[in-house]
């Protein structure tokens, strides 16, 4: 899957809970989940849960403590898919 595959499918995954569309419009690899889209923590876990039933893979808490935003959920989400 190419990046931008795989920027297009999270950014449907993290849509739903963006309190800042003017940065989701923008959203790119540096994008930050918290700081840039607004996404509260409780967010991010369903985006986590939505994450791993979208790719079948099965994230461990310290991927979950790592997936900060776009760049680090890219990188931990193709590690998982080649695993």
């Amino acid at each position: 899957m190419t990046n931008d595959q795989l920027i297009i499918k999270l950014k449907a995954i993290v849509a739903p809970y963006v309190q800042d569309e003017a940065a989701f419009a923008t959203l790119n690899e540096n994008t930050d989940f918290v700081k840039d889209l607004k996404i509260n923590s409780a967010n991010l876990v369903d985006i986590i849960l939505d994450i791993e039933d979208e790719f079948d893979i099965r994230l461990e808490n310290e991927d979950m403590e790592k997936m900060l935003d776009v760049k680090a959920a890219m990188e931990i989400i193709n590690t998982k898919l080649v695993a």
